[in-house]
């Protein structure tokens, strides 16, 4: 007995449309992934156009592969849900902008507080210069945030080629010693500076003037720590020869300006306490 062929039923089979709903489902959790890894507007535009014209839906933002409204009803959702990110993305602009004015107006204000902070010093220091008589011309008083600095007279203090502080400036430096123990506290720097005019070679002790200048300024260090007993770990020395001049070294007068010991006292907000 011959046996009778199975008929073929009509339709796609049961399964092709669960996995036509998987690939619908996988299709909007990945441009989901997308409209979350980007708030560009534009960008995300541009990716719906290609869809639609490569694969021909979201035809009047509501065809799909099946007869339901799961892909409008995504696209409508992601659309949402972008203009959403970019809502967020503007909120973060606005909130970093206020936080960069903040911090731009605290730093302005510290700048401020250290300004009045070595102001006050600068006072404090010129009451005690007129007190101690000292002359102004022979010490400059300079105001910066971080520091005050006294330009001392390097004409006053040495002989030409000579970093052995005079004998006759022994009283004018006990004066200024005086002044700085008031600030052993803070860090304060000693920079000793020449003019242009080459070491002599008959004065074989020093070899140029940075060699002059650091000699200077050791002077100067080594009189406060042996004779005031300033501390030595908030003291420190240094020379620059004649890499900073403030005045032309072609005059007799711009020379002398530029033959000087400068000695910075840093303010409470930049003294580290150890140089």
């Amino acid at each position: 007995m011959a046996r009778k062929k199975k008929e073929e039923g009509g339709g796609l089979a049961p399964w092709m449309a669960t996995f036509s709903d998987l690939m619908n489902l996988l299709l909007c959790f990945f441009v989901m992934l997308f409209a979350m890894s980007s708030i560009d507007e534009a960008k995300f535009e541009e990716v719906v156009r290609s869809i639609q014209s490569t694969f021909s839906i979201f035809d009047g933002g509501g065809s799909s592969f099946t007869d339901g409204a799961l892909i409008s009803s995504g696209v409508s959702q992601l659309i949402e849900l972008n203009d959403f990110f970019q809502a967020m993305g503007a909120e973060q602009d606005a909130m970093n902008q206020e936080n960069a004015e903040n911090v731009e107006e605290f730093e302005e204000q510290k700048k401020q507080e250290m300004i009045e902070a070595s102001e006050e010093m600068a006072e404090e220091i010129e009451s005690q210069m007129k007190a101690s008589g000292i002359d102004s011309k022979d010490v400059e008083l300079q105001v910066e945030a971080q520091y005050v600095m006294l330009t001392l007279n390097g004409s006053l203090l040495f002989d030409s080629g000579s970093a052995a502080i005079k004998s006759t400036s022994y009283d004018f430096i006990s004066k200024i010693g005086d002044i700085l123990l008031n600030y052993n506290g803070s860090d304060i720097q000693i920079i000793g500076h020449t003019d242009s005019v080459p070491q002599s070679s008959s004065n074989p002790k020093y070899s140029d003037n940075m060699e002059l200048s650091q000699g200077r300024a050791y002077s100067v260090y080594t009189y406060l720590k042996d004779n005031k007993g300033m501390d030595v770990a908030t003291m420190g020395c240094m020379g620059r020869g004649e890499a900073s001049p403030i005045a032309s070294n072609d005059t007799a007068e711009g020379r002398a300006q530029n033959r000087r010991v400068e000695i910075k006292i840093f303010n409470e907000f930049n003294s580290s306490g150890v140089l």
